[in-house]
């Protein structure tokens, strides 16, 4: 009796781990849009996601060799 419980016990556990390999995420593709608000170089790119949060884009980085602030969205089918 103990022998079958543990059994269908490790027979679930195995199926509930097989099932969590099986999730696929799948991110968005993002696009990216110079800033209208951010001036001047930018340097840390916490400063330019706060004004890219300010012009109503979820994220923005530092980007390109002259240094620019990017607002970041996923793009719109």
């Amino acid at each position: 009796m103990e022998r079958k419980f543990l059994g269908g016990v490790l027979l679930l556990l195995t199926l509930l781990l097989a099932s969590q390999e099986m999730v696929v995420h799948v991110d968005a593709r993002m696009c990216d849009t110079p800033s209208r608000l951010f001036r001047g170089l930018c340097l840390i790119n916490r400063n330019c996601d706060n004004t890219c949060r300010v012009e109503g884009f979820p994220d923005g980085h530092c980007k390109g060799l002259r240094r620019r602030c990017f607002c970041s969205r996923p793009c719109r089918p």
